[in-house]
């Protein structure tokens, strides 16, 4: 799932944590980049386990959105026969209306 986002995020935690810096004379106290670049680490690990997160969470509601589209068809679809039978009358319309909709519960097609 990270990799969507490869082209986004510049760095990686592995590649922070491979970092070497060139040591100069007036340079940075190097415990005190480690440190912050540890706290870097951990933020990036934790967004990518926050992102690996959502993107479950998305992929289970787009998964019950498709089944509730279903119940959905498959209840107006019960409530189009049961008008039909209290009419008692069934015209081709209706059988072809019909067909379409069991075509596309089959066929997986949208309305």
């Amino acid at each position: 799932m990270i990799k969507m986002y490869q082209n986004k995020i510049t760095l990686s935690p592995q590649e922070i944590l491979e970092k070497e810096f060139k040591i100069d004379t007036r340079g940075y106290r190097l415990k005190e980049v480690d440190q912050f670049l540890d706290i870097i680490i951990g933020d990036y690990e934790q967004f990518f386990n926050i992102i690996n997160h959502l993107e479950q969470e998305k992929a289970d509601l787009l998964k019950e959105i498709m089944n509730l589209k279903q119940e959905l068809r498959n209840a107006r679809m019960n409530v189009e026969i049961a008008k039909t039978q209290e009419a008692g009358e069934i015209s081709n319309v209706d059988v072809l209306r019909r067909l379409s909709q069991l075509e596309k519960m089959v066929y997986g097609r949208e309305e």
